[in-house]
């Protein structure tokens, strides 16, 4: 029963994947007698953490009444479970897929809230790999509450990686919209809702990284229309700077476009999406760390495609409209560290 329940919140974080830079994803949810009462994630960096998010989810569902504050706003948020009358999740569970936080930052301790609410139990997956961040599982068990560690741990950390590489340098996301029969050519392939998806991504991300070629054939704008968000930094990979300057990717006000080809920042702790063609792809095997795939239900007879042979892992998959998104990496693991 707990694996599944695990399971079930480990997928829900994934549809969070990377959104939330630069905090993990992670994802909660509140047991009750048996019952799922509420499934929730950590949305965005500075709101509320996942087991907030969920615990007030639960407040609304048990109590029959929507609460009259903005649940993103974490210092009010857990003003306000902390309100509640003594003992109110006393029968209920929480699975987090992260021990919960023991320090003060941008929101609150949920170790603390946690300590605070006493619920019967604490389902956790796995632990903080960042030190300054944990000891969130000894407190709660030195205030007398069962503590359940190590449930999914594996999938948990699949989860987290892109978390931890990022503490140390880029972690390194190639993008990739192809039709089922694996073309890349005729302009969108994607569903309005991988759009969507990607232009959120975008939002968030440290930097957009281009090959100069794409630059050149499709004068593209990348920005992040479809999201209504902040269009990205580009860097285009190129020896040379002999493009159009008159294309939207250089009319955004505010972008930093930056051309060249020295990688030397992907060495800094930073999100770097890349997109781009084969000889992108190619140029950046060595340094990619995850790739995320939108597959459209299509065939195609454009001859444009990604000609090279690896074997991929598949991390998660999940609709997107009428696509299907998959997170995966290569199978024999990243060439350089």
């Amino acid at each position: 029963m707990q694996d599944h329940i695990m399971q079930i919140v480990i997928n829900e974080a994934w549809k969070y994947q990377g959104l939330a830079y630069p905090n993990p994803g992670v994802g909660a949810a509140v047991v009750c007698r048996g019952e799922l009462v509420s499934l929730e994630v950590h949305h965005r960096a500075g709101t509320s953490h996942a087991e907030v998010m969920a615990l007030v989810r639960a407040y609304e569902k048990m109590s029959g009444s929507n609460v009259e504050f903005d649940p993103y706003d974490a210092f009010a948020a857990h003003d306000f479970l902390r309100s509640l009358p003594e003992g109110f999740f006393g029968a209920c569970e929480i699975f987090v897929t992260l021990e919960p936080c023991n320090h003060l930052g941008r929101t609150p301790a949920c170790a603390g809230l946690l300590e605070h609410l006493r619920p019967a139990r604490v389902v956790i997956a796995m632990r903080d790999p960042i030190s300054e961040h944990s000891g969130g599982v000894e407190r709660l068990r030195d205030a007398g509450i069962e503590v359940i560690l190590g449930i999914r741990e594996k999938e948990a950390r699949e989860l987290l990686e892109p978390f931890v590489i990022w503490q140390k340098r880029a972690f390194v996301l190639f993008k990739l919209a192809q039709t089922s029969n694996g073309r890349i050519g005729g302009g969108y392939l994607s569903s309005p809702d991988s759009l969507h998806h990607v232009h959120r991504m975008r939002e968030v991300c440290s930097r957009l990284l281009i090959g100069g070629g794409t630059v050149r054939a499709d004068r593209p704008t990348l920005d992040c229309r479809f999201s209504g968000g902040r269009a990205p930094d580009v860097t285009i990979y190129s020896r040379t700077d002999d493009f159009d300057w008159s294309i939207p990717l250089f009319g955004i006000e505010g972008r930093n476009v930056e051309i060249g080809d020295d990688l030397s920042f992907l060495e800094k702790p930073s999100f770097v999406i890349v997109e781009g063609g084969e000889g992108m792809l190619r140029a950046m095997e060595k340094h990619i760390d995850w790739l995320l795939i939108y597959q459209t239900p299509k065939l195609s007879i454009h001859n444009l495609t990604y000609n090279i042979a690896k074997e991929l892992t598949f991390l998660h998959t999940e609709p997107k409209g009428v696509d299907i998104m998959i997170w995966s990496k290569w199978r024999d693991g990243k060439p350089s560290q």
